[in-house]
């Protein structure tokens, strides 16, 4: 069994849940320490009083970072919790699934 396996949603209840292997949960969980970290940085430049253009910079960063998390994500939400619905025959998951990437991308 891979990452992409079956079992890795589930859509049972009224909790919904993802189950990602070890590495992948580290990987979010490690870029995600990470960007904490450069927010806490960018609450220290402004009470600094950086110069905005230093600051806006690192925002732009932090930003970047955090679409790469949900780039991440995203790409393992395909391969597993939407492919899975279809293959059950849930299309709303397709719906579900534009509603969010509009989110992402606006």
């Amino acid at each position: 069994m891979n990452e992409h396996d079956s079992n890795c949603c589930s859509t049972d209840g009224a909790e919904r849940k993802s189950h990602h292997s070890d590495k992948v949960k580290n990987n979010l969980i490690s870029r995600l320490n990470r960007i904490e970290g450069q927010v806490r940085g960018l609450k220290g430049l402004i009470e600094k009083d950086t110069y905005c253009d230093d600051v806006l910079n690192q925002i732009a960063s932090v930003q970047s970072a955090l679409n790469g998390v949900g780039k991440l994500l995203l790409q393992h939400h395909l391969h597993s919790c939407v492919v899975e619905r279809i293959q059950d025959g849930d299309t709303e998951v397709l719906t579900e699934l534009m509603v969010t990437m509009n989110k992402l991308i606006k």
